[in-house]
């Protein structure tokens, strides 16, 4: 009962402290309408403290830099004040030209970063400056080498697509000239094909007129043929046959 009244009491703070921040957040403008519930209340709670934090956060920072700021009002007095001790100058009665000294003196601190206008701070944020300067030419140098590497890849790629180009197009001219060639060749072989069907067709049908006639089929042009392997054949082994009989000496002079 305890845990729970304890509950209860928090639950009342954060909506009092939730309700004290969007009234501070919205001030005169009037407050959106939102569901109440234990989701919404932790998480506008969560952001309450959220911005409070950052609220702190802000002041400190504030309250460093008018600190600094009353620092540097208080080194600029002290440095007044010893101009005119020591030397009696100040910087109203300083001349036009003394005067855009001191404003470049401050400019190039201002630009450098440095605390002061002292020689002890320009001399490392110079050299500082320089070294990036330094860095940053080698770092210009190293991509002008790599700017001309590929300048020089580029080129070569050029010309090598220009050759690839020109290699295409006679390749191209060679493949249309074999194909003129090889189409002419089929069309011959296709003249010669039908050539030779029509002179097959022709003997079929002379040979058919010539049997019909009552021609002897020893007499046709392929028993002819035949007849005469034949007798080239006989004759070829009639000669080897005398040779064989003849002597050695013979058979040189007879061959």
């Amino acid at each position: 009962m305890e845990r729970r009244e304890e509950e209860q009491k928090d639950e009342e703070e954060k909506a009092e402290k939730i309700a004290l921040w969007l009234k501070k957040i919205f001030g005169d403008q009037p407050i959106p309408k939102y569901e109440v519930n234990q989701r919404t209340t932790d998480i506008l709670y969560h952001l309450s403290e959220c911005n409070k934090a950052r609220d702190r956060d802000v002041s400190l920072v504030i309250e460093d830099l008018k600190q600094k700021a009353r620092e540097y009002e208080s080194e600029a007095k002290y440095l007044q004040d010893l101009l005119m001790e020591s030397v009696n100058l100040s910087f109203t009665s300083l001349s036009s030209i003394g005067s855009s000294y001191l404003n470049a003196l401050v400019d190039s601190a201002l630009v450098l970063e440095t605390k002061d206008t002292s020689l002890a701070s320009f001399i490392p944020a110079v050299n500082s400056l320089a070294a990036d300067l330094f860095r940053a030419k080698a770092r210009n140098e190293e991509m002008e080498f790599e700017l001309s590497k590929l300048g020089k890849n580029l080129t070569a790629t050029l010309i090598l697509e220009k050759c690839l180009r020109e290699d295409l197009k006679k390749a191209e001219l060679h493949l249309s000239m074999e194909k003129a060639k090889v189409d002419s060749r089929i069309s011959n072989i296709d003249f010669l094909k039908a050539k030779s069907d029509d002179l097959r067709l022709r003997i079929k049908a002379a040979e058919e007129q010539l049997s019909a006639r009552g021609m002897d089929a020893s007499l046709s042009h392929q028993s002819l043929m035949a007849l005469s392997e034949n007798s080239v054949d006989a004759e070829l082994t009639k000669k080897v046959d005398m040779m064989e009989l003849l002597p050695d000496q013979s058979k040189r002079r007879f061959t």
